[in-house]
């Protein structure tokens, strides 16, 4: 399953990750920039090191699990 990860930094200047489960794709780089935009605007999100201050990235992840026959 794909997940779309939100990094900003907060007013401590650590950065903090918030993470979207299946993202509309493909993803619209504008339209993720904008959103980052408003959630630091609305101060939509506080952390423990304080209120959101910048974005810092974005990314969408992919997680691909193996399993290994082990032969027992």
């Amino acid at each position: 399953m794909k997940k779309l990860e939100l990094k900003f930094m907060n007013e401590e200047g650590k950065t903090v990750t918030y993470t979207l489960d299946k993202p509309v794709e493909p993803v619209n780089a504008s339209e993720v920039n904008q959103a980052m935009d408003e959630i630091i605007v609305q101060n939509a999100f506080t952390s423990t090191g304080g209120n959101i201050v910048e974005k810092k990235s974005a990314r969408l992840v992919e997680r691909i699990v193996e399993d290994i026959e082990l032969g027992l």
